[in-house]
């Protein structure tokens, strides 16, 4: 906001708690509810409880106004002068060349926001935008518009969730810090799921650093992968006897197999499990990419409670089945 507007909220946020608690001088002057109402009110001591409900009720009423009081006034200083005072229009007056305006900026956001090709994603509130030109963050009450060629962009978190109200799968949400270089743009970070992150790659000029060195899973499999190896992670330990030697995977042959199957999810004769009598050939990654490829890939809500055949016997297992070796 602008030193007006500033100026204008100070005055009547002093104004309102002058209201609400009025000082001696506020009250010898008679702005009170008590003394602006004082006509409908009536008089206290003719009747004192039929006073204080119609004070209570009115000094409640007036109170309320007061917000509304000061958004509208604020909506409508916004909105003078082609709603050249509004914060939106001089955040984008930032950006407009020197023989132009805010609407030249506006009119360009506009033409490319209408192209199919953009980058869209988020909810209505916290909704990230990506042109040929703007990177764009929509919020509740204001946009944060930065300009392509002025960016730099770092990968500052990740977060993990387990669910999410739209499904039942892992999904990692990226956070990445938008800094410009142009002094009058303030930074600010925008959020987006893991596999949308190879989609906003291809629209954005600049490169994205990873200060923090996240591991950016784009794909479903690499969260399944994540979840799958801390699920088994949890489970039951498995020992070989000392005159069992360990080989490599005979999945990728790099890591010494670290897992076995073993039936712990129900009692023997119980349930679709069965049990598994090979010895360790697989390792942990290369079991849950195993058990991921055997999927139903439109139904990721079912992968973690399901069972797929041993790779190497075909007898039936569930994640609560796998054991890491000690």
């Amino acid at each position: 906001m602008e030193s007006p507007a500033v100026t204008f909220t100070l005055a009547y946020l002093v104004f309102a708690v002058c209201f609400v608690f009025p000082p001696d001088e506020v009250r010898s002057a008679g702005l009170t509810v008590q003394s602006l109402l004082a006509a409908w009110l009536g008089s206290e001591d003719a009747a004192f409880v039929q006073y204080h409900l119609r004070r209570s009720t009115g000094t409640l009423l007036a109170h309320s106004l007061l917000p509304l009081a000061v958004t509208s006034a604020l909506a409508y200083y916004w909105s003078r002068k082609g709603w050249n005072n509004h914060p939106l229009a001089r955040t984008l007056a930032v950006h407009a060349l020197p023989q132009s305006g805010w609407r030249a900026v506006a009119s360009s956001i506009n033409t490319e926001f209408r192209r199919i090709d953009k980058f869209a994603t988020g909810a209505p509130g916290a909704r990230v935008i990506v042109t040929d030109t703007w990177v764009i963050k929509v919020t509740t009450y204001c946009l944060h518009v930065a300009q392509q060629q002025d960016i730099h962009l770092t990968v500052t978190d990740s977060r993990q969730h387990e669910l999410t109200p739209d499904s039942n799968v892992p999904v990692q949400f990226l956070t990445i810090r938008v800094a410009s270089i142009n002094p009058y743009v303030k930074a600010f970070d925008i959020r987006l799921n893991s596999t949308e992150y190879g989609e906003l790659r291809e629209k954005l000029r600049a490169p994205i650093s990873n200060a923090a060195n996240v591991v950016i899973h784009q794909s479903l499999s690499d969260l399944f992968l994540e979840t799958f190896t801390s699920l088994v992670e949890i489970n039951q330990t498995y020992s070989v006897p000392s005159t069992q030697e360990l080989e490599p995977c005979i999945g990728c042959m790099q890591t010494i197999a670290n897992i076995k199957l073993i039936k712990n999810c129900q009692d023997p004769n119980e349930g679709e499990c069965q049990q598994c009598y090979c010895r360790p050939m697989w390792c942990l990654t290369c079991m849950g990419k195993w058990f991921a490829s055997r999927q139903d890939q439109q139904h990721p809500e079912t992968w973690l409670s399901s069972q797929v055949p041993c790779p190497t016997c075909r007898a039936k297992f569930c994640i609560l089945d796998v054991c890491i070796i000690r």
